[in-house]
């Protein structure tokens, strides 16, 4: 396997290109930064997949910081790393950073342009309107498992940007378990 040479450019740098890409492409460069459980998947026959995506910020909000601490702990990684545009909503871009060697082969007739340099792809998406779901009932019928894998499923969760925030890492699922253990034995 051959070596990958890059350098990572500081999160304040990607975004300024991510956001000259988005402004190139005519979309807005004002961002909405979502993770895992701001996805929405819900059942429509008539999307390619047999469901369709919206997303949601009421039900699990988050950090602001989410997008920089997200790019820090992907970019100790030697994966690429991928700015994500799912669509439009009220004016602004809604986006996700994901990573996974997964995306290594992903070139420029995918919708990915990447920047081997940095070791990092951006993929702008289509000029669509993603629908931000804002009905619990809506929310809590969307669908969990069995739908198709998708470049969306390599994103943060809420969970490890907690961890991060509180350890300074992800934690192993054997540390999680001790924590639950340690929890449970201490109540408040």
């Amino acid at each position: 396997m051959a070596t990958i040479h890059y350098h990572r450019p500081v999160f304040e740098d990607a975004l300024a290109a991510w956001k000259q890409l988005l402004q190139s492409r005519g979309f807005p460069t004002e961002l909405v930064w979502i993770l895992e459980e701001n996805l929405c998947f819900e059942n429509d026959p008539a999307a390619a997949a047999g469901v369709k995506l919206g997303f949601q910020t009421r039900f699990t909000p988050h950090p602001a910081d989410d997008a920089k601490v997200s790019y820090h702990h992907f970019a100790e990684s030697d994966a690429r790393v991928v700015f994500y545009r799912l669509g439009n909503s009220r004016g602004r871009s809604v986006c996700m950073l994901l990573c996974d060697p997964w995306f290594e082969p992903k070139q420029e007739q995918d919708g990915y342009l990447r920047r081997d340099d940095w070791l990092i792809s951006f993929y702008p998406g289509l000029p669509e309107e993603i629908e931000e779901i804002t009905d619990e009932q809506r929310w809590k019928d969307r669908v969990v498992r069995g739908r198709p894998l998708s470049a969306v499923d390599f994103c943060m969760t809420f969970a490890a940007l907690h961890e991060l925030k509180a350890h300074g890492r992800v934690l192993t699922p054997d540390e999680r378990f001790g924590l639950k253990i340690l929890r449970s034995l201490h109540p408040r």
